[in-house]
């Protein structure tokens, strides 16, 4: 389980490699994404808080990259933070998500971004529940749900 110490550590050490890479041009990008998809995950944007479509959505099933179709995060660690952004408690695999130190708006955070493609997903912070601390604080436009298999589905 990752701590805010290991979050820490990776925006000053270096972030764990990721299982491949998927890089495109920014032509190829705006081709395959919404213009609002687009601007969030390859601008850095942000949108307006209790208005993704993620947000107050909890089936069961995983959270991919919209850009690269990486698994990020699962719904069994989503919670409701109140913030009005899909929160979630741990990546799916510690080497789905980089992290680096973000100076901007005048205060420090930690921007989380897809470690596969680059995308900006959002921020974490270390205000989550217990038993990690972790709030990952990630756009809707950013991922897309995978929804789960019912059991009699193949």
């Amino acid at each position: 389980m990752l701590t805010w110490k290991d979050i820490v550590n990776f925006t000053v050490k270096g972030n764990p490699a990721p299982d491949n890479r998927v890089e495109k041009t920014e032509a190829e990008w705006r081709e395959l994404l919404s213009p609002e998809e687009f601007r969030v995950t390859r601008k850095k944007g942000t949108e307006a808080p209790h208005t993704g479509a993620l947000c107050s959505i909890y089936e069961a099933g995983k959270y991919n990259c919209v850009c690269c179709d990486t698994p990020l995060f699962d719904s069994t660690i989503k919670f409701d933070s109140g913030t009005g952004w899909p929160s979630f408690t741990q990546p799916i695999k510690e080497n789905a998500i980089r992290y680096e130190k973000d100076a901007s708006f005048g205060m420090v955070r930690v921007e989380v971004l897809c470690n596969t493609c680059d995308a900006h997903l959002g921020h974490v912070f270390p205000d989550g529940p217990k038993p990690s601390g972790l709030r990952y604080c990630i756009n809707s436009a950013s991922m897309q749900l995978q929804k789960a298999k019912e059991p009699n589905e193949e």
